[in-house]
Parts: structure tokens; C-alpha cells; sequence
């Protein structure tokens, strides 16, 4: 696959994040809809942290067979530094927020990237949060696209396509919760600002397919899956809480089971074909 090939399927999967973003238009989104969209999300994306992990660890559990100890420990510690770095980092962050949230006299919430009960007081309040979740989505969406773009430049594609769709999914489920703080307010968001928000939150994924695709290296490879394992871990707590907070068991663990064989029925057949 042609390296303009990877950098579109790149484009593709950060822009599916305005999907998600109208919904701040309106008044009252169907909260089985809601509901059923963030549980396909969390099974999509348990199957990619086990999948982005297994090949995290494929290059350390070859060199500990060869007895390289020098790259085991070189890996190992990428690889926790990855994980606490993509896992940790938006905790704290997330933590962040809640510190502001309080010191404007808002409900911390269970968490920034995912609440979907904000309510700030005024709309200036509720457009600077928005953009606060979107910087901490972006972020994270960069580390994604490292890993989309390594993996093509390794020659897993099969990895790399399904990072693609995997995050594409995903990002379409983070448009809500960038649009929350504003979907609560009398006066709804405009296109314009719509369009901002997207870019900062899901463009990062674009660009880092770009710069993933030129850097190949094992140690490279280890950290950038390190980091998009842990900032998918993170998201995944996140998105269980919200899940909770519905009270729609049934729903969503028929939902959560869909979104994870979805993963590995598009795992398979990608690599029926050939990828």
C-alpha cells in the first residue's frame, strides 16, 4: 500500500470524529442511541488493546527466546514508559479538568474525554471546556496515528488497517463527548466552531500517520503502540463509566460483544485477504 494510500486511511479514521460532532446540535440525542454507539466503541476497542499490545510485545518476546537481553530491557522499559505515559498522562489530565471544573463551580464528572452530563453556567464557559476535551483527545489521536503509520511502514497492514478502522469508529463516538459542554447550552454550536473542534481532535491523527509512516524502528514501533495502548486503555475506563450511568445493562453488553467481534471478524478478514 502506497504511502498516499496510508496517509488517506489516516485522514479517514481522525475525521470520522465529526460524525459524532452534530450531535451538539441537538436538544435530546436518543439516549439508546448514545447508549448502543459508546458500548460498540468499548468492544472495539478491548479487542485493539489486546491486539496493539500482542504486537508491542511480538519484538521483546523474540529477543528474550535469543537471549537479547540488551533489547529486552531496552523494550520492556519503552514499553511501560509507553503505557504510562498514554494511560497516566490523560488521568492527569483529565484531572485537570476537574480541578476547573470545581474552581468554576461545576461537578467534576467522571471524566473529560467521555462525560456526556456537563452543564457549564455560561456558553464562553462550556465553548473553552469543549475545546480543553478536544486538545486532550487530539493528543492522544497523534499517538494513534504513530502507531497507524509504523505499522504500515513495517509492512503490517493488517495491524495498520485495522488501527485505522478501530480508531475511525472510536473517533466517531469522541465527537459527543467533545460537544457535550455545548450541546447543554441554550445556544447550539455553530458549523464553524464544529469544524475547529474536529481538526484539533481528530486531525493530530492524520499527522501522526504521516510521521509514523517515516520512522521505522523496533524501539520506535514499541513506543508508539505503548502509548496508543494506554491512551486506548484510558478511554475505555472512560467510556465504562459513562456505559454505567445509562442503566441499560442489556443493551450494552450486547453491544460491547458486537463491537468486539466486530474487531476480530475485521482482523480476519483483513488478513484472509492478504494485508
Amino acid at each position: 500500500m502506497s504511502s498516499g494510500n496510508i496517509a488517506l486511511l489516516g485522514a479517514i479514521a481522525g475525521f470520522t470524529i465529526y460524525l459524532g460532532l452534530p450531535l451538539g446540535r441537538l436538544r435530546s440525542p436518543t439516549p439508546r442511541l448514545r447508549a448502543g454507539l459508546n458500548a460498540v466503541a468499548i468492544g472495539i476497542l478491548i479487542f485493539l488493546v489486546w491486539d496493539v499490545l500482542t504486537h508491542a510485545w511480538e519484538p521483546i518476546d523474540e529477543a528474550l527466546s535469543k537471549h537479547t537481553w540488551g533489547t529486552v530491557a531496552s523494550g520492556g522499559a519503552t514499553l511501560i514508559a509507553g503505557l504510562t505515559i498514554g494511560l497516566a498522562g490523560l488521568v492527569h489530565y483529565d484531572g485537570w479538568i476537574a480541578r476547573r471544573r470545581k474552581t468554576d463551580g461545576r461537578p467534576a464528572g467522571p471524566g473529560a474525554a467521555a462525560s456526556v452530563e456537563l452543564a457549564p453556567k455560561t456558553h464562553s464557559q462550556a465553548s473553552s471546556l469543549a475545546l480543553m476535551i478536544a486538545t486532550g483527545i487530539g493528543l492522544h489521536n497523534f499517538a494513534e496515528g504513530l502507531a497507524i503509520g509504523n505499522s504500515a511502514a513495517r509492512g503490517e497492514l493488517s495491524l495498520a488497517l485495522l488501527l485505522i478502522i478501530g480508531f475511525g469508529l472510536h473517533n466517531a463516538t469522541e465527537g459527543f463527548g467533545i460537544v457535550a459542554p455545548l450541546a447543554a447550552e441554550a445556544e447550539r454550536p455553530s458549523w464553524l466552531t464544529l469544524l475547529g473542534l474536529g481538526l484539533i481532535g481528530g486531525g493530530p491523527t492524520f499527522l501522526g500517520t504521516l510521521v509514523g509512516r517515516h520512522l521505522v524502528n523496533d524501539i520506535l514501533s514499541i513506543a508508539f503502540l505503548g502509548l496508543a495502548a494506554g491512551s486506548i486503555l484510558y478511554v475505555v475506563i472512560e467510556l465504562l463509566a459513562v456505559a454505567r450511568k445509562t442503566g441499560l445493562k442489556t443493551l450494552t453488553a450486547w453491544c460491547i460483544l458486537m463491537g468486539l467481534l466486530l474487531g476480530f471478524a475485521t482482523d480476519a478478514v483483513v488478513t484472509a485477504a492478504g494485508a
